[in-house]
């Protein structure tokens, strides 16, 4: 177990990596997006290869960030019912849907987007659009983010199963916090509170 453990304690420092580097990408999207804008406002031309290099971007936040939102536990998830569970509960059912739903899923869309991205590889295909981009590296997105995916799922399988033999304490590594919006929100209310209580 203790393998496995060191294994998906790997997974989960690239992961978290990987999650940090791709917020870099959402930057680059919104400076090429506001870029593009502006040059079509002032100048009245465009180019196919920006536009299409802002859904690159954002294919690659899309599908590199879904291994770190499943090790950051902000993936969808019910939580009013979740809440009610046993954390041994939700470990059984964590796991149960990650064997059942999560790898074989992981694994078919690997298989099957292979060759797409394979055959684009080895033709250079190119965008049909006047001045689009390469094809290949956006194509090779797909593999990749289901192979990280794989990995997380393997990661966070071997935590629920560590858990459920009473080797960790908790099945999950990193609690989902509040969202920024909930804390805006009870920071608001805390202001708001402060100006009743100043105004009396």
């Amino acid at each position: 177990m203790t393998f496995l453990l060191n294994f998906s304690h790997l997974v989960d420092r690239c992961n978290d990596m990987i999650g940090k580097l791709v917020r870099w990408l959402v930057l680059a999207a919104v400076l090429i997006s506001a870029g593009n804008a502006i040059v079509r406002k002032i100048f009245n031309t465009s180019s196919n290869g920006l536009l299409e290099i802002q859904w690159y971007l954002f294919a690659g936040v899309f599908m590199l960030g879904a291994g770190y939102a499943f090790l950051r536990n902000v993936h969808v998830r019910i939580d009013f019912v979740s809440s009610k569970l046993s954390k041994r509960t939700n470990a059984i059912i964590d796991a149960a849907g990650i064997v059942v739903f999560l790898i074989p899923l992981c694994l078919i869309l690997i298989r099957l987007s292979w060759p797409f991205f394979y055959n684009a590889w080895v033709t250079g295909e190119m965008s049909s659009n006047a001045g689009g981009l390469i094809r290949w590296p956006v194509l090779m997105l797909i593999p990749l983010g289901f192979a990280i995916l794989l990995l997380q799922a393997l990661s966070e399988l071997i935590k629920r199963i560590a858990f459920l033999r009473g080797v960790i304490t908790e099945p999950i590594s990193v609690e989902a916090g509040k969202s920024d919006e909930e804390l805006l929100a009870e920071e608001l209310a805390l202001e708001a509170e402060k100006k009743m209580a100043g105004a009396k």
